[in-house]
């Protein structure tokens, strides 16, 4: 059974990577018939990773930054989502999302402030709504900027900060993603900033996830990629195993999250189950059996 190291985690080619998912873009892009890309920044390495990315493979025109605050966001994330936005030489706008959000909070007549999951959850969905907007106007894409972590853990709203078009780092974990932002210039302020969504006061990931991700990487490495059981993850990791199932609940708890809405089967071919569209390159619809 294979030793599991963060540190092997974190050695991978980041050169290499990166070419691949500037292709990727290319590609996705030009297929979609958008002429760039709209990208919320945050301020953390995340957005900043993708942003730099975006602008590598489509050029600064073609990528569009929006700083969309509430009252819960640190004024050091917006200068620093400022910064990328400016080193990079990408058009910015800048919209602070507080009288949208509490617009929804006057109209919803069961509306509870002291529910911080359902009020928080509140702000990625109003700010995918303005980023689909401003995609709209232009003929671009919404990129996303979950990683693999967050994605496995289902650490996202769902049709929030989870509802985007492509997800350029979505297959690297966020301690893979820090080095990248590293390899890509990032300032450590930045690369290595505790990570947030910022739904509420004081909130980090790592608070509310109680196990750092240093520990949820290799965890997840092992899981998802070598396939192996909570109980052989623990070994290979030396991990304790109620850390091992904690991670390993958290993925199997929000799949749903990962997959499209289910569609109950009534007709010969059925929606997510046995019919995939587009069609592939030679034209010709892929069914599956």
């Amino acid at each position: 059974m294979p030793r599991i190291t963060l540190e092997d985690l974190i050695r991978i080619d980041y050169e290499y990577v990166t070419r691949r998912i500037i292709d990727f873009v290319r590609s996705y892009i030009r297929d979609s018939g958008a002429r760039g890309a709209v990208i919320g920044l945050s301020g953390g390495v995340d957005s900043s990773v993708t942003a730099h990315i975006l602008v590598r493979a489509l050029g600064k025109d073609n990528v569009i930054g929006l700083i969309l605050p509430y009252r819960t966001t640190p004024p050091e994330d917006i200068e620093d989502a400022k910064f990328v936005a400016e080193s990079l030489g990408i058009k910015y706008y800048y919209i602070d999302i507080g009288d949208i959000r509490n617009a929804f909070a006057r109209s919803i007549p069961v509306f509870d402030e002291g529910d911080r999951v359902a009020a928080g959850n509140l702000l990625p969905r109003i700010r995918m709504t303005i980023l689909y907007y401003f995609a709209n106007r232009f003929n671009m894409i919404v990129a996303g900027t979950g990683d693999k972590s967050e994605l496995l853990i289902g650490y996202y709203t769902k049709y929030g900060d989870g509802g985007v078009d492509i997800l350029p780092i979505g297959d690297l974990y966020k301690t893979q993603v820090r080095y990248l932002g590293k390899y890509l210039g990032l300032p450590d302020r930045i690369a290595f900033k505790p990570s947030s969504p910022r739904l509420w006061e004081g909130q980090t990931a790592e608070g509310e996830l109680g196990i750092k991700y240093e520990d949820i990487d290799v965890i997840l490495h092992a899981l998802v990629d070598y396939r192996m059981t909570p109980e052989q993850a623990a070994e290979a990791t030396g991990k304790p195993i109620e850390l091992v199932q904690a991670v390993w609940r958290r993925v199997l708890s929000t799949e749903h999250k990962r997959k499209p809405p289910i569609v109950p089967r009534l007709s010969m071919r059925t929606l997510g189950i046995d019919w995939r569209m587009p069609v592939n390159k030679t034209g010709v619809s892929e069914f599956v059996e």
